[in-house]
């Protein structure tokens, strides 16, 4: 992508940081127990879409559907968060972006349960759980493309190399925005840029570093870090990862390695890019370019 970047991001970038290196706001909104779901939070979705509570046994969900819509695709969401942050409403904002590129495909997004209160297995539970409510319902795994930024890129991938141990179907395609692969953060980037990344740098956070999702399992267990799994058989990645963050390595190892190993991945780096820049949606030049790499990406598979 364009070295410089345009006069919004550059804007977005310095608040962001800004934000996190204040530590009054950082620890009031930081991810963590104490920060409840807004499955609840009301957002007008626009008029052409409609939007289902489903409750699970242990978990909750919505299901946004196009009214005008015969497009039997459906986009699974995992929300980011660390394993440790429930959903926010932004994701119910990120859920419309989905449908509109996907042409009115379907979006299933899912409030999984996160730690310290539920470790390792929970979400990938959960996740798999949702995975068959799809199915239940007589979609296709042709026509599931799962999603996530962060923790819910990795969990996606974790969900992939689950059903792949299992002998089942997999999805159509994963999406993967800062996807968070490797919980032992031992890529070089960890280091490289820890003076370099808004979000997650300068700061020994144990969110990062020690993560409570993790518990007594492995943490090199590819349900946990899905990079050091084997990608043979995955179906088709979109990779999307800023070049200032710190767990730019996490994209860079899955990209290569799931290559290596036969699978059709698109890659891109985006320069200056902070973790999850394309919650900014269509605000920025940077983060638009990368929705509309999702479109073309769905469009291809």
């Amino acid at each position: 992508m364009a070295d410089e970047l345009s006069r919004r991001a550059k804007i977005v970038k310095y608040l962001v940081a800004e934000f996190n290196s204040n530590r009054a706001f950082a620890d009031k909104f930081a991810p963590g127990p104490n920060l409840k779901s807004e499955m609840d939070v009301d957002y007008n979705y626009p008029d052409h879409l409609v939007a289902e509570r489903i409750h699970m046994d242990n978990f909750e969900m919505e299901y946004l559907r196009c009214k005008d819509s015969n497009s039997p695709w459906v986009i699974l969401q995992l929300h980011g968060g660390g394993y440790v942050g429930a959903m926010r409403r932004h994701y119910k904002v990120m859920a419309g972006l989905y449908s509109e590129v996907g042409k009115g495909a379907s979006v299933l997004t899912v409030d999984y349960r996160v730690a310290p209160e539920y470790p390792f297995p929970a979400a990938l539970e959960d996740a798999m759980a949702a995975y068959e409510w799809l199915l239940d319902r007589e979609i296709s795994e042709n026509d599931i493309v799962l999603a996530g930024d962060s923790a819910g890129g990795g969990l996606a991938m974790a969900l992939c190399h689950t059903l792949k141990s299992r002998w089942r179907k997999l999805p159509a395609g994963i999406v993967a925005m800062s996807p968070w692969t490797d919980l032992t953060a031992s890529g070089p980037s960890y280091k490289d840029n820890y003076d370099v990344d808004p979000v997650f740098g300068n700061d020994r956070a144990e969110l990062i570093f020690n993560n409570p999702y993790i518990g007594d399992a492995n943490p090199r267990d590819p349900r946990i870090s899905p990079a050091f799994g084997d990608f043979t058989g995955f179906p088709p990645m979109l990779i999307q990862v800023g070049t200032d963050e710190m767990l730019l390595s996490d994209s860079e190892l899955v990209a290569a390695k799931a290559r290596s190993q036969g699978v059709k991945v698109r890659f891109t780096k985006y320069q200056g890019m902070f973790h999850v820049f394309q919650m900014a949606g269509k605000i920025m030049e940077e983060s638009g370019h990368a929705w509309a790499e999702v479109k073309r990406f769905l469009e291809e598979i």
